[in-house]
């Protein structure tokens, strides 16, 4: 009788059971194949998330270098900015950039509308990868809207909001998109084998190019040259929130470089590792050329170390060792502190230093691509001259330098000159003054803001009266 009931109650387990081991042979697990896509898919869009983050950073490092009459403008601008980089990178720019075309830029593949199966024939720029198309142009647009948040840095406190706007569209739909083809997407510059991992030229010297002939044509803040030409400091409102800015793009550094190899890869590790020795370095050499020149450590210098120091690595992150990022560095910190000191001198007003640092940061990390590069890392081009590679690695980085800046400042000074003929670059000066939240945006970016301070917190020429020189007059563009 017992044994009757165990085998009758071990059948209607049984039946039972069968259903579910039908569904679960139906939903079997993915094999590794399906697991390695998946786990590369979910590391490009962490990637992405981190690069479009840097957009706060650019937000906090802008407002604490800014006046506080200016800090609503300096938001308002990084909003449109990412808006304006997202939806013309998906119309145009990112067909521009890796679609299938010519030398010089890509001819298909416009609003991402692709025939089933035919990514890869469409963008055969990025080809080389398999995460999903919605991915790859998540992770590249982040990077669009970062090159176009450099320009903005030199241009601020001055610069109308419209310009921005339409800047915002011919820089992301065409100019970042052909240098990135060049590059990037299977163009002449691929074919001779630049190295350019994460976007040294492509997205940082290209942003600070197009910032420099931008400022060129616009002309320096009021009050930033006294009556003899000599430059004087026009210090931000707020070091803490600079700093942080500083901190947020270095931690969205790891989604841009390491996230460059698009897949989840243990070669991840060791480009972070080269990322964060060569950032960190470029802070000491930062500080320490700040010691010598003022026996002080300017702790906004020290910040721009950082910065100019992760744009230099940016290129050649997975092709050197370690020992290499943080010369690299380290002489990113240098060069930076040097040039900002130059321009400044020449007559050029960037309250950011972003034509220091991402301008000179890039050629230097550009260049030292084809210096360091050691020959087991060469996954592109050849090994770097210091490992036996000769000057031909050195030679194409240069080449790719002056092509790819040369082509930017042009284009760019082309259609800020328009600008300038039309509608005009600038405020008028009396809305300088008071502040574009106002004049602009008409509201304050701080609640409260002492308007007893307004048009006065910075006397003109340091006597309260006057224009300074290369000051566009009353009214001018």
């Amino acid at each position: 009788m017992r044994k009757t009931f165990v085998l009758a109650a071990a059948s209607a387990l049984l039946t039972l059971a069968l259903p579910a081991l039908g569904l679960a042979q139906e939903k079997a697990p993915p094999g590794n194949r399906e697991l390695s896509l998946a786990l590369d898919t979910v590391w490009v869009l962490v990637a992405a998330v981190l690069v479009l983050f840097m957009q706060a950073g650019f937000a906090m490092l802008e407002v604490g270098f800014s006046r506080m009459k200016n800090v609503g403008s300096v938001v308002a601008k990084i909003l449109a900015n990412l808006a304006i980089a997202a939806v013309l990178f998906w119309a145009v720019g990112f067909a521009v950039a890796f679609g299938t075309g010519n030398a010089l830029f890509g001819t298909q593949g416009w609003f991402l509308a692709v025939p089933e199966g035919a990514v890869d024939e469409v963008y055969a720029g990025l080809a080389w990868t398999q995460v999903p198309l919605s991915a790859k142009f998540l992770f590249q647009v982040a990077f669009c809207a970062v090159s176009l948040a450099i320009v903005w840095g030199t241009m601020l406190e001055r610069t109308k909001f419209a310009v921005y706007l339409v800047f915002a569209v011919v820089f992301a739909g065409i100019i970042y998109p052909m240098v990135g083809h060049w590059v990037w997407g299977g163009g002449w510059l691929t074919e001779l084998g630049m190295q350019d991992f994460a976007g040294s030229t492509v997205v940082h010297l290209s942003g600070a190019m197009a910032a420099l002939a931008g400022t060129l044509l616009l002309g320096p803040r009021l009050g930033k040259y006294d009556d003899e030409g000599r430059p004087v400091t026009i210090p931000g409102h707020n070091m803490p929130l600079a700093v942080l800015g500083v901190l947020i793009l270095w931690i969205g550094w790891y989604g841009f470089n390491p996230g460059s190899t698009m897949a989840a890869t243990p070669q991840i590790a060791d480009i972070a590792l080269t990322t964060t020795l060569a950032a960190a370095c470029g802070v000491l050499g930062a500080m320490a050329m700040s010691y010598l020149y003022r026996r002080h450590v300017d702790v906004g210098m020290a910040g721009n170390g950082a910065i100019a120091a992760l744009v230099a690595i940016t290129a050649p992150c997975a092709f050197v060792a370690p020992w290499a990022s943080a010369i690299i560095g380290f002489v990113a910190g240098v060069i930076m502190y040097a040039t900002l000191l130059f321009v400044d001198r020449i007559g050029v007003d960037d309250p950011l230093g972003a034509i220091a640092a991402h301008g000179m940061g890039g050629v230097w990390g550009t260049l030292s691509a084809g210096l360091f590069t050691t020959p087991e890392l060469a996954a592109v081009g050849r090994p770097g001259l210091l490992y036996g590679g000769g000057l031909y690695q050195l030679g194409v980085q240069a080449l790719g330098i002056l092509a790819a800046g040369g082509f930017v400042f042009l284009a760019s000074l082309l259609v800020f000159a328009a600008l300038k003929a039309t509608i005009g670059l600038r405020v008028k000066p009396e809305q300088e003054l008071n502040g574009l939240d106002v004049s602009e945006h008409g509201v304050y970016g701080y609640a409260g803001f002492p308007e007893h301070l307004i048009a006065t917190d910075h006397p003109v020429n340091g006597n309260g009266g006057g224009a300074p020189r290369n000051a566009p007059a009353e009214g001018a563009a």
